[in-house]
């Protein structure tokens, strides 16, 4: 399991709660620290498109309509941070968020 966040991510520093808390042990990729691979990328925007973005972070906020209107690949290549969070990737599926349908599947709720 591999786990794209931040650190500083209430809603990621849930999730890795719980997760470990059900006994798993994801790979957690920092998406500001480590960045993301370009064949990560591509996978995210492929499974999510364009959802992949969080259009309701202070990063989004502070870019200006022309940077908005990039192509997604260029925008979380150059903020990784518009990332909506977390991505996981378990035995080949792809979770976003952390919401009832990402728990179900990951933690069987």
């Amino acid at each position: 399991m591999r786990f794209f966040g931040l650190k500083s991510c209430d809603t990621c520093r849930k999730a890795l709660t719980e997760l470990r808390a059900a006994g798993l042990d994801p790979q957690v990729i920092d998406v500001r620290a480590d960045g993301v691979l370009p064949e990560d990328l591509t996978a995210i925007l492929a499974q999510f498109g364009d959802r992949a973005i969080n259009r309701s972070s202070t990063t989004w906020r502070g870019l200006s309509d022309a940077d908005r209107a990039q192509d997604p690949a260029k925008l979380l290549k150059d903020n990784p941070t518009l990332m909506k969070r977390p991505v996981i990737q378990n035995a080949g599926h792809w979770f976003i968020g952390w919401g009832p349908e990402t728990r179900a599947a990951l933690l069987g709720e």
